[in-house]
């Protein structure tokens, strides 16, 4: 879980919006080659590898594309209008800090992302202001004060917004960050990918890795599938919240997405590893969920479908999870694929 949880924290420094992936890719294929696998980048920008194994074979896919925003104007007053990538609210985004990303320069600059008027001494309707992105801009941290001014420094329409994961990790075990979903499953993979190394983990199977980088806006494992595969299992987030099972501790099991159930087989066999392993576990139902797994079959893949992961709270917000989700998450897969 050391392994893990340092694996995360890279992963957290390196900003990877939807469409803005290659650094982390390159990252994660690194880590891969580092464990003597020998990883590739596909087309669109992903991660596949073959862990080895024979046999019924495998993917497991998590995905390493965030949340996060582009820059869709650059108002007179040399601030910045954005919409989201991906399902980013303008309410969990609200006076954080952010860094655009220009495209043809490839310089940084920080700013914050507000209301407009956002003094309370001055503006006395902000609390009851509708946040919404036509309503908030980027300050950035220069000294801009009209559309010239901005256009000065290279940024453009077009230009990615990532923002401040904040990523902490408490004495007590839980990991509080902005995109959990799904760069913690990517660290459990990588740990996964480490346990097959070091011959701690042993595979019954063929197994793939698969990590992919549309996933937040709907096609992340629509391509790439190796033509060989039977099965998907994407590793993403588990879903906490009211009328659910699971909570940050455990791995959950998904029964049933807004795509429809998971495959019977597949869920089953899950939940006996499980059991049979004695680990914190939860079934559910998410409701307004789609996964990778989802994309392959949508895409025509014909594959058995499953989705576990770690319990994650306050999904697309500032999210939680622990250590102990992480691992039942990880012991899990090894019960699964042994």
């Amino acid at each position: 879980m050391e392994y893990v949880v340092d694996r995360l924290k890279e992963l957290m420094a390196i900003p990877s919006p939807t469409g803005f992936t290659r650094a982390a890719a390159e990252y994660v294929k690194s880590e891969l080659e580092a464990l003597g696998f020998k990883p590739e980048l596909t087309n669109k920008g992903g991660v596949l590898v073959s862990l080895g194994g024979e046999g019924d074979p495998l993917v497991l896919s998590a995905h390493l594309d965030t949340l996060g925003a582009m820059v869709a104007e650059i108002k007179g007053n040399g601030r910045l209008r954005l919409l989201p990538v991906g399902g980013l609210m303008p309410q969990n985004a609200e006076v954080e800090n952010c860094v655009i990303h220009t495209r043809m320069s490839d310089k940084k600059y920080s700013g914050t992302f507000q209301m407009n008027d956002p003094s309370v001494h001055v503006n006395r309707e902000y609390a009851a202001q509708e946040r919404k992105f036509s309503n908030m801009e980027v300050v950035i941290d220069e000294k801009v004060f009209t559309k010239e001014d901005t256009q000065k420094l290279g940024i453009s329409v077009g230009d990615f917004v990532s923002f401040d994961p904040r990523t902490t990790i408490t004495d007590s075990g839980f990991i509080k960050s902005r995109f959990l979903d799904d760069k913690l499953s990517v660290a459990i993979l990588l740990g996964f990918a480490k346990c097959v190394a070091d011959g701690s983990a042993r595979l019954s199977r063929k197994v793939y890795i698969y990590i992919t980088v549309f996933e937040e806006v709907g096609h992340g494992c629509s391509g790439a599938i190796p033509e060989d595969a039977a099965e998907i299992i994407s590793v993403d987030m588990g879903c906490v919240g009211e009328g659910l099972e699971c909570n940050e501790l455990k791995v959950s099991i998904c029964a049933k997405d807004s795509h429809g159930p998971y495959n019977y087989d597949v869920t089953t066999k899950l939940i006996r590893c499980a059991e049979e392993k004695k680990l914190s576990y939860a079934v559910d139902l998410y409701p307004y969920y789609g996964s990778d797994a989802d994309a392959a079959l949508d895409a025509g893949h014909e594959l058995r479908h499953g989705l576990i992961g770690a319990g994650v709270y306050a999904s697309h917000g500032y999210e939680r999870s622990h250590i102990d989700g992480a691992r039942n998450t990880l012991e899990l897969i090894k019960a699964y694929t042994a």
